[in-house]
């Protein structure tokens, strides 16, 4: 898809923070919101100005360093908290142009409020340009941002579907990789830009492993018969020889270690790119 070649700018940072936007049900409901992420996030106004919130829980916070433009760190992506209602998303970044879809509110299964990567931001920093949630073909549309509880990570996750293998970034560098199964040839993996919608612990020895990151895409080419949900997600198994393999309904698995790596990585709006 071809994009505008506005650049996703932010004029200034305020400190880093820990912690995870504060959206949790009961585990008896099926979700719960897991262990809080670590200090990766600046908060960062859309409109540019920096200022706290009282919607993140502060934790460590780490001092950014002064520079004379303030210009946000390279790798930083914006997110923000998508109202109740959702949001209309336009073929362009102005209010009369066509609409393309909606931002859901909510996750598709476990009712976690929507926190969505914002990919790009309109030269007058009042729209932002997100990929829709939840459909398929993938397409993505610019909502209106300004005003919108917003945050922001250096946490990216990267998917190379060919090498089975994810690799997650932080402001841009390596932290680490780790091999995944993927989709079967009769359910391939998607690939697309999604983000993270939920963060979900299951019990030891499930066939989710112990903790999974649901994420904003879904599954068009489910196995025949399949019974479960279309949501993608990226999760652990009880079939870790499967890892590092095409074994896959279209989710990611992933062992143990790796769980326990992206556990307090991967809040709420994380960016992950799944590539072919």
């Amino acid at each position: 898809m071809q994009h505008s070649p506005r650049v996703l700018r932010a004029s200034a940072l305020a400190t880093a923070l820990a912690g995870l936007l504060a959206f949790a049900t009961p585990f008896t409901d099926g979700l719960a919101a897991g262990d809080p992420p670590r200090a990766d996030a600046a908060v960062v106004a859309v409109d540019g100005s920096a200022r706290e919130r009282g919607s993140v829980r502060p934790s460590s916070a780490v001092p950014v360093p002064e520079s004379s433009e303030r210009e946000p760190r390279a790798g930083t992506s914006v997110l923000v908290e998508v109202p109740l209602g959702g949001l209309v998303a336009r073929k362009a970044p102005r209010s009369s142009a066509p609409e393309v879809g909606r931002v859901v509110d909510r996750s598709r299964y476990y009712g976690v409020r929507t926190v969505a990567w914002v990919e790009e931001i309109s030269d007058d920093g009042r729209w932002g340009r997100v990929e829709l949630p939840y459909v398929w073909p993938r397409r993505d549309g610019w909502v209106k941002i300004a005003g919108l509880r917003d945050d922001a990570t250096g946490i990216r996750v990267e998917v190379d579907l060919s090498a089975h293998r994810v690799t997650v970034r932080r402001f841009g560098a390596v932290l680490f990789r780790a091999s995944v199964a993927t989709g079967r040839a009769s359910s391939p993996t998607p690939p697309g830009e999604y983000f993270v919608t939920d963060r979900i612990p299951f019990p030891s020895g499930s066939a989710y492993g112990s903790f999974a990151f649901g994420i904003s895409g879904i599954q068009p080419w489910l196995p025949a018969g399949w019974g479960g949900g279309d949501q993608l997600a990226i999760h652990g198994t009880n079939a870790p020889w499967t890892i590092g393999t095409s074994a896959s309904a279209g989710c990611l698995r992933a062992g143990e270690a790796t769980l326990a790596k992206l556990r307090p990585l991967l809040r709420l709006g994380t960016p992950v790119v799944i590539r072919p």
